[in-house]
C-alpha cells in the first residue's frame, strides 16, 4: 500500500508540475502580448514648437526695416517643428507688394509646408497668422472669431499635422482682441467651443493679449493646459508693457511637456518667442 500511495504522489506531482510549466508558459505568453500590445501603441514624438509674434519682421528700433533673416534664424535656432506666427503680412505696402512673408520664412527657416490665414485686408495686401510645419499638413481652415465691439477682427487658423503614419494632431494658432476684455472672452469662448470636443491631440500657439490671471485665460485653462507650468516669463518685450501675454496651450491625456522657455531675443520684435518641448505618444 506504501508503495502504491508513492506512485500516485509521484503522477500527482508531475501532472501538478505539468500544469504549473504550462499555466506559467500561459501567463508568460499573454503578458508578452500585452507588453507587445502597450509598446506598440506607447510610441512617442518629440516635437517642438514655437509661437512668435513677429511684429511684421520689423525691429522695433527700426521703423523702416523688413528683417525677415533674423527672424528665419531665431526660428531656425529655436530647432522647431511648428510653429505659429501672428503679424504676418502678405503683399502690404509696408512689407513688399511682392512679398509673401510667410512662404519666405517658411523657405528661409527650412519648413517644408506652411499656411497662412487672413484675418484683415491691409495696404493693398494682407495681414493675419501663418503655421510654419516640418510635417505634413491637412484640413487648414480659417475661422472669424466674435468681434462683438467691432475691434479690429480676429481669426483662429486650424489644421491637422500627420507627425507620423500613426499620429496626427490638431494645430491651432491665433491672435486675439487686446482692446477690450470683454471681446477677448468673446474670442476665447469660441475657440473654447471648437476645439473641446477634437479628439486628436491638440496644441494651440498664440498671442493671446491676456495675463496668466485673467478671465480668458482661466476660461481656456478649465480644459486646456499650459507649457508654462510655474512662474510665466514676460513675452512681450517692449520695456513700457512687459508682460506674459504669449502662450503654447495643450488638450490631450497623451502629451507631456518636457521644456517651457522663453527665447529672449530682443532686436527682432516687441514680443519674445515662446518654445515648447512635447512629447505625444500614438
Amino acid at each position: 500500500m506504501y508503495y502504491g500511495k508513492k506512485i500516485m504522489n509521484n503522477s500527482i506531482f508531475k501532472i501538478m508540475q505539468c500544469f504549473s510549466i504550462k499555466s506559467a508558459f500561459l501567463i508568460l505568453l499573454f503578458f508578452n502580448v500585452i507588453y507587445k500590445a502597450h509598446s506598440q501603441k506607447l510610441v512617442r514624438s518629440e516635437v517642438i514648437v514655437l509661437s512668435y509674434n513677429i511684429h511684421h519682421a520689423n525691429p522695433p528700433s527700426q521703423s523702416e526695416v523688413i528683417n525677415l533673416d533674423t527672424i528665419a534664424t531665431i526660428i531656425k535656432n529655436s530647432k522647431a517643428d511648428i510653429v505659429g506666427l501672428q503679424e504676418v503680412d502678405i503683399y502690404t505696402e509696408r512689407s513688399g507688394k511682392k512679398l509673401n512673408m510667410a512662404k519666405v520664412l517658411a523657405e528661409k527657416a527650412g519648413f517644408e509646408y506652411w499656411y497662412f490665414s487672413k484675418s484683415i485686408n491691409f495696404q493693398g495686401g494682407e495681414y493675419g497668422t501663418a503655421i510654419l510645419s516640418k510635417f505634413p499638413l491637412s484640413d487648414t481652415i480659417t475661422t472669424k472669431l466674435p468681434n462683438p465691439k467691432n475691434a479690429e477682427p480676429r481669426t483662429l487658423s486650424l489644421a491637422n499635422i500627420h507627425i507620423n503614419p500613426k499620429l496626427e494632431i490638431k494645430i491651432a494658432n491665433t491672435h486675439l482682441d487686446y482692446t477690450d476684455a470683454s471681446n477677448n472672452l468673446a474670442q476665447v469662448s469660441a475657440i473654447r467651443k471648437i476645439l473641446s470636443s477634437e479628439d486628436k491631440p491638440v496644441i494651440i500657439t498664440g498671442d493671446f493679449n491676456v495675463v496668466p490671471e485673467s478671465s480668458s485665460m482661466n476660461h481656456l485653462l478649465e480644459i486646456f493646459s499650459s507649457s508654462c507650468t510655474d512662474v510665466c516669463d514676460f513675452t512681450s518685450s517692449a520695456q513700457q508693457s512687459e508682460s506674459t501675454i504669449d502662450y503654447i496651450l495643450y488638450k490631450s491625456n497623451t502629451i507631456d511637456v518636457l521644456e517651457h522657455k522663453v527665447l529672449k531675443e530682443t532686436f527682432a520684435s516687441d514680443h519674445f518667442p515662446v518654445k515648447a518641448r512635447f512629447l505625444i505618444y500614438n
